[in-house]
């Protein structure tokens, strides 16, 4: 089965180094999230993949074989990096056929794409009276032409309503359930955690993690727990004497740290206190991540 590889790649430009010796693999048939802070490489990497960039060191390869040495490109690796790169006097579909025509597809592709992404009523408006998340729409058109089994998509939710969003969502499950490798860079960590299954994260152009959603998010210790109990005021007294950390939650309810739920519950049974709610919270994947790069971020700003 197709796949993307990346070993050893490193770039440079000048002194700088935007990625430093990355390796990893994009499996097919599930959705990699690829996540990093601003400047971490992410894009650099994936022009790289494409062919547009060229290594300093390293290599990638889709399918086994270099982006360049593909016979036809567009059929084996399908990629959205800007959705401005279209002639803005250019209808959508004429824009998608001589995609097709430069690649010897058959025109009857462009239909089907136009289809598959919503675009089929204003097929003959031009681009440039489109919105962003339009455009959006028409650039994932453009790299599901070929029918590829590899698929790459820089930010592909920006400019996309409530609807779209989930359109986006649901379209990279698909095209992941059909056995298709995709690699889907994203800073939105609410998106990745409901659509990938596998994370590649890098920070300052090196690989920070590179594991599943679940193992990711398990790796950033227990969370918190939530608990309603008949006295707040009196068991918080009670958790802080035991080490934790409380403070307030929704309601009558507090948010506890440095306890499980487990001993939280026996820290109730042993002083009789009376507990409606003990809820383990699952840390969140902006948590997680933000955790995880915070030493990567190239700029921070100071809370007031």
């Amino acid at each position: 089965m197709t796949r993307i590889e990346v070993r050893g790649l490193t770039k440079r430009y000048g002194h700088d180094t935007a990625v430093d010796d990355l390796s990893f693999t994009v499996e097919a048939g599930q959705v990699t999230g690829f996540l990093g802070p601003n400047g971490a490489g992410k894009s650099t990497t994936m022009k790289m993949v494409l062919g547009l960039a060229a290594p300093t060191s390293g290599s990638v390869t889709i399918g086994g074989r270099r982006y360049r040495d593909l016979p036809v490109p567009l059929t084996e690796v399908g990629a959205l990096l800007d959705a401005g790169a279209v002639h803005p006097g250019r209808r959508a579909c004429d824009h998608l056929l001589a995609l097709a025509a430069g690649a010897g597809l058959p025109r009857r592709r462009v239909g089907e794409v136009l289809a598959r992404t919503g675009l089929e009523p204003v097929a003959r408006r031009r681009a440039g009276e489109f919105s962003l998340g339009m455009r959006q729409r028409l650039g994932i058109a453009g790299a599901l032409l070929g029918d590829p089994r590899v698929l790459m998509f820089d930010e592909p939710v920006n400019g996309l309503d409530p609807e779209g969003i989930r359109w986006i969502r649901g379209l990279m499950r698909s095209l992941a359930a059909e056995g298709r490798a995709v690699l889907v860079s994203s800073h939105l960590m609410n998106e990745m955690a409901q659509t990938a299954d596998h994370l590649v994260v890098i920070g300052r152009g090196r690989l920070i993690a590179d594991t599943s959603v679940t193992e990711f998010l398990n790796g950033r210790g227990e969370g918190a727990v939530l608990v309603r109990a008949e006295d707040p005021a009196a068991f918080a007294l009670r958790l802080t004497a035991a080490g934790a950390v409380v403070r307030e939650g929704t309601g009558s309810a507090v948010v506890v740290s440095g306890l499980t739920a487990e001993e939280i519950g026996r820290l109730a049974a042993c002083h009789g206190a009376v507990l409606s709610e003990l809820t383990p919270q699952r840390p969140s994947l902006e948590d997680a991540f933000m955790e995880l790069t915070g030493d990567s971020v190239e700029f921070q700003g100071v809370s007031a």
